[in-house]
């Protein structure tokens, strides 16, 4: 390893107060850019760590957002009445006979059957969407719940509060809160709605039965449905009478009726998975689409290329950005192999000062440059700091939602706290964490308070150099420290 270290370029832990002003004011428009974006370089706003959104399928039919924003679908449209609405879009989602999708300004788009007025959005900008049988429900920029359609059952009378994730059954709706626990609302003929304790990264309701994805990683089921298989996972979609679940190495997992040969999931690594009806479509850690199931209306023939969009982080002198294929490209400052990534495939990259880290498909890290030796084991998400000296140090998610630290600790930025966490940001010399009930942690150092946030439930954090900015539930940008 090259053993020079720029001293000239180490930044002081007494920075004069305009260059910390300065600083807070870059992130509070990268926060501002960023926080309706379904890939920020950390995390997408409803906090779960994969590519939810991308993939949608409902019936015999299937779309998939392209990585130029594009949709394209595929599958049984006897009518033409779900092709899909063109422009740019960030999420994709298909109901009974229509297809909705949030544009790039945050406003819903929707096309075919609208007898209900399922495909009659309402104004406003939304952060996620997600289609049921004749209905939609999508979750606004403050947090709270808008539904629309068909209404014998209830399914489009959401409860009240701030939510982070919402899924649309066959009947029902399941909602991860902000603090976590589950909400579900609808038809309630089997105990679909009547979902467990605890708290949640993210559910999926299914036609007679929910799923849900623990904290920990585990999996929790109820309504008409059997137990869940053991082990960790990083998303789960319910379908008809099947489910599918990516597990943390990236495999996928799917349990219940297998007639048509929907749980034959192929090997190999995904980032989402989207189960209904008889089939299921998955999107790989090269963004390229395979299906599996029944296929009686081309439903499981998708098309060729890359869905979903790629990922960027910009580091000290250097930057690196996720390709569709999943491969790993640097460039910039390469002093000390910092832009000279592994090969293989990754879920997601953070360049720091003069290293950085990757989270390969089968959730292990990867780190080069400076600091080349992360922790062993499975991981969700993980963030390099940047304080423009060799003294950095990273953090990660693991699998189970506890924290890991590596690296310098002269402030104690590397002794994270206990219990589990949606997402990590690594600051220059301190750290802030989003629990699973959407408070911040922050800890390190704290001479101007960056380590102290406020009492309050948001939806993104990202700790700077002597400051830390987050995305409230409400939509609303707050900055603590210098």
């Amino acid at each position: 390893m090259k053993t020079r270290i720029d001293h000239s370029r180490k930044r002081s832990v007494t920075l004069s107060w305009w260059v910390g002003l300065v600083l807070a004011g870059l992130l509070l428009a990268v926060l501002g850019a960023v926080s309706g974006s379904a890939y920020a370089e950390e995390l997408p706003l409803s906090g779960v760590p994969t590519a939810e959104g991308i993939i949608s399928t409902q019936g015999s039919y299937s779309c998939g957002l392209r990585s130029d924003g594009t949709l394209e679908c595929w599958g049984q449209d006897d009518d033409g009445r779900q092709k899909p609405p063109g422009g740019n879009f960030r999420q994709v989602s298909l109901g009974g006979s229509f297809v909705c999708g949030i544009q790039d300004d945050g406003t819903i788009a929707c096309r075919g059957d609208n007898y209900w007025g399922q495909a009659d959005p309402p104004a406003g900008t939304f952060q996620q969407i997600d289609g049921g049988g004749a209905w939609s429900c999508g979750i606004r920029d403050d947090g709270s719940l808008a539904c629309w359609g068909r209404n014998d059952a209830g399914p489009a009378d959401p409860p009240e509060g701030t939510f982070r994730q919402v899924s649309a059954g066959a009947l029902h709706n399941c909602g991860v809160q902000s603090d976590g626990t589950v909400a579900c609302w609808g038809f309630d003929g089997y105990g679909e709605t009547e979902p467990p304790s605890g708290t949640f990264r993210q559910v999926s309701a299914g036609e007679y039965f929910s799923c849900g994805l623990r904290s920990d990683g585990t999996l929790a089921s109820w309504g008409w449905v059997g137990a869940p298989p053991a082990g960790t996972y990083l998303q789960v979609s319910a379908g008809d009478e099947h489910t599918c679940a990516v597990r943390t190495d990236g495999t996928v997992k799917c349990w219940g009726d297998n007639f048509y040969g929907q749980l034959n999931a192929p090997s190999g690594t995904f980032l989402q998975v989207s189960a209904i009806w008889h089939h299921t479509c998955g999107l790989r850690t090269d963004h390229t689409v395979d299906c599996w199931g029944a296929n009686d209306s081309g439903q499981s023939n998708p098309p060729s290329g890359t869905f979903g969009l790629p990922q960027v982080s910009a580091g000290y002198a250097h930057t690196c950005g996720l390709r569709n294929d999943g491969t790993v490209r640097c460039w910039g400052d390469d002093f000390y192999g910092q832009a000279d990534p592994p090969s293989g495939t990754f879920r997601q990259v953070s360049a720091g000062t003069y290293y950085s880290c990757g989270l390969r498909s089968d959730g292990t890290l990867a780190c080069w440059g400076w600091m080349d030796d992360p922790p062993e084991g499975t991981f969700i998400q993980v963030s390099a700091s940047d304080n423009g000296a060799s003294d950095s140090h990273g953090c990660a998610v693991r699998s189970d939602g506890t924290l890991e630290c590596w690296g310098d600790d002269f402030f104690g930025q590397s002794d994270p706290p206990a219990g589990t966490f949606l997402r990590i940001s690594a600051g220059a010399y301190h750290n802030c964490g989003l629990r699973m009930d959407g408070t911040g942690d922050c800890w390190g150092h704290d001479l101007y308070g960056q380590s102290d946030p406020p009492t309050s439930v948001f939806h993104q954090l990202g700790a700077g150099g002597y400051h830390t900015c987050g995305v409230r539930a409400t939509g609303r940008v707050e900055c603590w420290g210098l």
